[in-house]
């Protein structure tokens, strides 16, 4: 060890006591290679009466020495926080002499080093010892874990929570930071089963893992066990639609949550207006909510605006690098200038612009029928959603051939068998259910009437579910009439004069939400550039879109 380097030692031990317990090098540069390099520090160490606290951060620690430190720790029966990067360190003795010592850990800190699996199965056997049934915060930024180390680690966790919890004292995990450490799917799902049990969390952080829709599914069921949650950092994995609507439903069920990082994340357009939905009935707390840099459009980040228009504790919402164009990021400033919001929007300065569609889509498809050949799905994205058969002679002939008179010959008890058959739970089948019974709009009474009355009684149960839900419905609707780009391959119908005036006619009815009919309005608005700044109620909205669309 260079002498410049034992002159910084002696002068870190000079100040080393930062807070009752706590004795910290953090941040010193020190470079201790060997027993030598460390003899003044281990001598502090053994000497420190009551250590609860040892902080090693900011310095390099080699083999040799990380083993003299763990031995002068052997008889710190009352060490509760050990952080340090860069440790060549030998995890096995580190970890042997915390439980010979008998310490009870609250905080384990070992972000930045690189020790991948391998060093994760140094400390399996610390963290399912007694030494961590206390554990309330633990990192692991950056270490290199892999899908391996992601198992060994949750697997350690479960088994440390089983054994604590037979002695009347459960793991109460309340902070995890496992960010930069290629968990992917695999990994994410078996630390989610562990957070599922624990039940404890109070902040998540697992940025850049490479997870995708799956993982992050089995991430938000885990998330609606820890009802105290407060942080959830999952910036730059892929959530996609499917990702997206799983967190949403997990989040409604949330009620502390005050900082949500989704940056990065291919959330898009129907992941937004799902999460605008939960807004709207829930995250009474929330004070951040990142979602840059997910290709969303302007008329979602329009709806989401909305949606934090009553949250009071709302600090700021971060929509930069999303694809609003020009045009669009004023109107979005407009929007929350007009709530007397503007405060808490962040910068839009990396706006990407107005999507290409054809390109995106392209990009999409490649990628979607991709992951099915390699999981062996059949590909049958282009389907239609049917309505489910039914042994009822009149209701095959329905399916069979949607006109006016085979929904007449249903009857008076068409509005049931119609809704026995459909999944109002299913954002997707009621979509295309309200699309094909509202082709057969006419003027004819008696059809016109048929019409209107099964899409009251269909829409009204749909309606009676969650704003998650019927957010998805509309979301879907939009995406297969065009106004709306939506994953993968969703088959548009041909825009028909009755799918307007039956969806004019639901707007007016009580069973629909004001903040739905809203939300309609906005994509309207939107998409048709002469009703951008132009005030307007549905009542001649429609008549105008009927002719706009039905020129298309």
């Amino acid at each position: 060890m260079a002498s410049d380097d034992i002159a910084l030692l002696a002068e870190a031990l000079s100040k080393t006591h930062v807070g009752y317990g706590e004795l910290s090098y953090k941040g010193q540069g020190l470079k201790l290679d060997n027993t030598e390099s460390v003899k003044e520090l281990v001598r502090e160490i053994e000497e420190y009466q009551g250590l609860r606290a040892l902080r090693l951060e900011g310095n390099t620690v080699g083999v040799e020495a990380a083993q003299a430190i763990a031995k002068a720790l052997e008889c710190k029966d009352q060490l509760q926080v050990l952080g340090g990067e860069r440790l060549e360190i030998n995890c096995l003795s580190l970890g042997s002499a915390l439980m010979t010592a008998g310490a009870r850990l609250r905080e384990l800190d070992l972000s930045d080093n690189a020790f991948g699996p391998d060093g994760i199965k140094g400390i399996e056997t610390l963290l399912k010892s007694s030494a961590c049934h206390s554990l309330q915060e633990l990192r692991l930024n950056n270490c290199g874990m892999g899908i391996g180390g992601g198992k060994i680690l949750a697997a350690a966790l479960t088994e440390c929570h089983e054994q604590s919890s037979a002695l009347g004292a459960p793991l109460k995990l309340k902070v995890f930071q496992a960010g930069r450490n290629r968990l992917e799917n695999e990994g994410a799902t078996a630390l989610a089963l562990a957070f599922q049990l624990m039940g404890s969390l109070e902040e998540v952080h697992m940025p850049q893992n490479g997870i995708n829709h799956a993982g992050v599914t089995a991430l938000a069921t885990a998330m609606q066990h820890n009802p105290h949650l407060r942080i959830l950092n999952l910036n730059d994995n892929t959530f996609t639609k499917r990702g997206a609507l799983a967190m949403a439903q997990a989040l409604r069920h949330l009620r502390t949550v005050q900082v949500i990082n989704f940056g990065d994340c291919l959330v898009r357009s129907e992941g937004a207006i799902a999460l605008s939905a939960v807004l709207r009935e829930g995250l009474p707390t929330l004070k951040e909510l990142n979602l840059s840099f997910g290709e969303i459009t302007e008329a979602a980040a329009l709806v989401l605006a909305q949606a934090v228009q009553d949250k009071p504790h709302m600090e700021k919402l971060d929509l930069n690098g999303n694809c609003l164009g020009e045009e669009g990021c004023e109107a979005l400033k407009e929007t929350m200038d007009n709530m007397d919001r503007a405060d808490i929007l962040a910068s839009l300065s990396d706006d990407e612009g107005e999507p290409d569609e054809e390109e995106d889509e392209e990009v999409e498809d490649e990628e979607n029928g991709k992951e099915m050949k390699e999981k062996g799905v059949k590909d049958d994205r282009e389907s239609p959603v049917k309505l489910e058969p039914t042994c009822h002679p009149e209701i095959l002939s329905f399916l069979s051939s949607l006109t006016a008179e085979t929904l007449l010959k249903l009857g008076d008890n068409r509005t049931g068998l119609i809704q026995q058959h459909v999944d109002v739970s299913d954002p997707d089948k009621v979509a295309d259910a309200f699309l094909r019974i509202s082709s057969l709009y006419s003027d004819d009474h008696e059809v016109k009437k048929a019409v209107l009355e099964t899409i009251d009684i269909l829409l009204k149960k749909a309606f009676s579910g969650s704003s998650l839900q019927t957010y998805s419905f509309l979301s879907t609707l939009l995406v297969m009439l065009g106004l709306l780009k939506g994953e993968g391959k969703v088959k548009k119908v041909q825009v028909l004069p009755g799918h307007l005036l039956v969806l004019e006619h639901a707007v007016q009815q009580d069973y629909f939400p004001q903040d739905h009919a809203t939300l309609l309005d906005t994509f309207v608005a939107r998409v048709f550039s002469l009703l951008i700044k132009t005030e307007y109620c549905r009542a001649s909205l429609m008549p105008l879109l009927i002719t706009v669309l039905a020129a298309m």
